[in-house]
């Protein structure tokens, strides 16, 4: 039987205001209850958090990125929030998807009207409307940082190409010139 002892600053990182935070020992990481306080912002998580309770809030969307940093994370509560289904819950489903299919499967829009009620696990793309940015800022930063390593890998290989072409040539070159330079000089003896 563990011992559950709220800190307020758990393994080096600040617990969020107004939620309360739990050690659950130091290689296991944090549990971070949010739930019933209010929240219509994503407050800065921990990233040692492995159980995160945001439930029974005022929470419509959560920030593209938002989630990506909680690598420890294995519990998560979303439900009772008022989910507005529009192009901005698009990370959250996508990023339940990959985490928790029955946690994804227990939320549901709260609006728009036309959605009210509807599973967000439902959602098609059409029903978002024309979201133009879906990426989070995070992701194109590594596009671009992606694009760069490509382009050098492909410099790099067409130079090494080149190179081992113009040594080849070289090699015969040399070849051919030392082979007329024997018989020339078998000639004069």
């Amino acid at each position: 039987c563990a011992l559950w002892v709220p800190l307020p600053g758990v393994m080096g990182e600040e617990c969020p205001s107004p939620c309360s935070c739990t050690s659950l020992g130091e290689a296991r990481g944090t549990r971070v209850d949010c739930s019933s306080r209010g929240l219509r912002s994503l407050p800065a998580l921990p990233r040692l958090a492995r159980g995160l309770r945001l439930s029974n809030n005022s929470l419509a969307s959560v920030p593209a990125g938002a989630l990506d940093g909680l690598g420890r994370l294995q519990e998560l509560e979303l439900w009772d929030n008022p989910w507005h289904c529009d192009c901005h819950i698009l990370y959250l489903k996508l990023w339940l998807e990959d985490f928790s299919a029955p946690a994804l499967a227990r939320l549901r829009c709260a609006s728009p009207a036309h959605l009210r009620m509807k599973p967000l696990a439902q959602l098609s793309g059409n029903e978002l409307g024309p979201c133009k940015t879906l990426l989070p800022t995070k992701c194109l930063q590594f596009f671009w940082r992606d694009l760069i390593l490509i382009a050098g890998g492909t410099i790099t290989l067409v130079l090494v190409a080149l190179a081992l072409k113009f040594s080849k040539k070289l090699v015969c070159q040399l070849t051919l010139g030392g082979r007329r330079l024997r018989r020339h000089i078998s000639k004069t003896h």
